[in-house]
């Protein structure tokens, strides 16, 4: 997709959420373990999960889950029992869920101070406005691409809202890369660690541990991720081949 089109299109799916995973809200406890998310970019029910980790400045390792996509998908079912996404797994309390709606209240009742926003609580208007979004964005971030197994997760600093953070993170889901989300949303009191080892308060801000690249710029980060990870025409034919074999 052309650049300047790839950006307005995501502005537009941002400003189509009505400023839902743009701010961080009032916070509660905050968890001693990482949550786990298995979910994809195109998903509007997904988003909605994403729009409050977010809003609530919680990490999560995520699993890309996209259409036609088989490093993690088959996990959920052989864990969760159906192919269905979003699928929360909480591990400091046991809990794990499909069902955006309830994972939203889940998330505020447990780590934050009171109910979801608006943008969130009104749950016809909420799936509505997530569906527009996606509708922004037509198939990115939704169907698998063939690409390396990176030896560790990636980690991300990004925040739902923003609209170059969102072209990162369709194609980290789109090569099936997992990653570590580290959400700085605007009022995050994250952010000063984040600014004090990547050097500003600039996102998407991308850290890869197993080459120990760290860049700014969705563009670049895009271009760093298709050289470092997708699979070309000869790699995709020796990979099938093995599998055959």
């Amino acid at each position: 997709m052309n650049r300047t089109i790839d950006l307005a299109t995501s502005f537009a799916a941002s400003v189509a959420r009505l400023g839902a995973g743009l701010a961080v809200g009032p916070l509660g406890p905050r968890p001693e373990r990482t949550l786990e998310l298995w979910e994809f970019e195109a998903c509007p029910f997904c988003r909605k999960v994403r729009d409050a980790l977010s809003m609530l400045d919680l990490d999560a390792v995520v699993h890309p889950c996209p259409k036609g996509g088989e490093r993690f998908r088959p996990e959920v079912v052989r864990r969760g029992g159906k192919a269905q996404f979003p699928w929360l797994v909480d591990p400091n309390t046991g809990r794990s869920m499909y069902e955006s709606d309830e994972i939203v209240r889940y998330l505020f009742a447990t780590y934050g101070r009171g109910g979801a926003p608006w943008q969130l609580s009104i749950a016809p208007l909420s799936t509505a406005t997530a569906a527009i979004a996606s509708a922004w964005r037509p198939g990115a971030g939704g169907f698998a691409r063939p690409s390396r197994v990176p030896r560790e997760p990636l980690e991300l600093w990004s925040f739902e809202a923003s609209p170059y953070c969102r072209l990162v993170r369709e194609a980290l889901c789109s090569l099936e890369i997992p990653y570590l989300l580290h959400n700085v949303a605007k009022g995050s009191p994250s952010r000063e660690a984040f600014v004090s080892r990547s050097g500003k308060m600039q996102v998407p801000w991308l850290h890869d541990p197993n080459t120990g690249v760290s860049m700014f710029e969705s563009a670049d980060i895009v271009d760093y991720l298709d050289r470092t990870y997708a699979l070309d025409g000869r790699e995709r034919a020796a990979a099938r081949a093995g599998t055959a074999a």
